[in-house]
């Protein structure tokens, strides 16, 4: 979802190695590209020729800034060329991605491993590059020839073609993992403190009871084995002392009905009030 995980209040990841968008065909592509880029901190848009040209005033210009979702920094900021020669000048190491076997004797290798490699280049300075070729035909073997090694992704061999923003997308994954680690923005919240023996085992009293005046030990010959099977499945759940408070409380609304307030007491009278109204009831809030 668009803006769903940005934090402004984060500092900006940036850095890591440039990417090359080589004579694209569309406006809101670059603006994807642009949003893959700042999803893995990558700042170093160079365009190479843009068939619609570059910086767009016109109509393309405001699609390609609203599928960069926010990431029109990289858009402002990106460096238009005319030529790949130009655009990869600076860089030591640059990697052609392709989805064909070129016949080139570069070395060939998947996102995950060549970006462990230029993550651990760029860390000791060295400047790397990665080049993506047109949306309808890829890179040209002239362009791949520029190129010191061949990135390619491993896909469904019958259907290889990725769209120029995944294929930034995934590659721009593969560094990230490589530089910042596998570090997730958040982890699953920690649990109340697991339940007591001795209030598990109330619970358990507690909902037997109320089933065995409903029937639920039927025949009575098997109540030793279905008690067991019952308290097994509590166990396997590993229940925290929250669990045990919001089961003990579901369990009370379901034998003992609705809960009735003071408001609700005031409405009905002294004399129509129900006997079972609870002041303090279980817990029954989430963890």
């Amino acid at each position: 979802m668009t803006g769903a995980g940005t934090d402004k209040t984060r500092p900006l990841i940036s850095g890591g190695p440039a990417i090359v968008l080589v004579r694209p065909q569309l406006a809101v592509n670059i603006g994807m590209c642009a949003r893959a880029m700042a999803n893995f901190g990558l700042d170093d848009l160079r365009l190479v020729s843009p068939r619609e040209g570059w910086p767009r005033t016109d109509a393309r210009r405001k699609g390609a800034y609203a599928a960069a979702a926010g990431a029109v920094h990289l858009l402002e900021s990106a460096k238009v060329y005319d030529s790949v020669e130009a655009a990869i000048g600076d860089l030591g190491f640059v990697w052609a991605t392709t989805a064909r076997e070129r016949g080139q004797g570069k070395r060939v290798l998947p996102p995950a491993i060549a970006m462990a490699e230029t993550a651990a280049a760029i860390r000791s300075g060295e400047k790397h590059g990665i080049i993506f070729g047109p949306e309808r035909t890829g890179l040209d073997n002239d362009d791949v020839a520029l190129a010191d090694a061949i990135l390619t992704f491993p896909v469904n061999p019958a259907y290889a073609s990725l769209n120029l923003a995944q294929a930034v997308l995934l590659t721009g994954y593969e560094y990230f993992r490589s530089s910042q680690g596998d570090v997730l923005p958040f982890v699953k919240p920690e649990r109340s403190p697991p339940a007591d023996r001795d209030m598990v085992l109330a619970f358990f009293e507690f909902l037997e009871g109320h089933l065995e005046t409903r029937g639920f030990f039927r025949p009575v010959s098997k109540k030793p084995i279905m008690q067991r099977n019952l308290r097994n499945l509590f166990h396997r759940m590993s229940l925290s002392h929250q669990d045990v408070r919001t089961l003990w409380g579901a369990v009370v609304r379901l034998v003992e009905g609705p809960r009735h307030t003071i408001q609700t007491r005031k409405r009905l009278g002294p004399k129509q009030t129900p006997r079972k109204i609870r002041d303090v009831e279980p817990d029954v809030t989430p963890e």
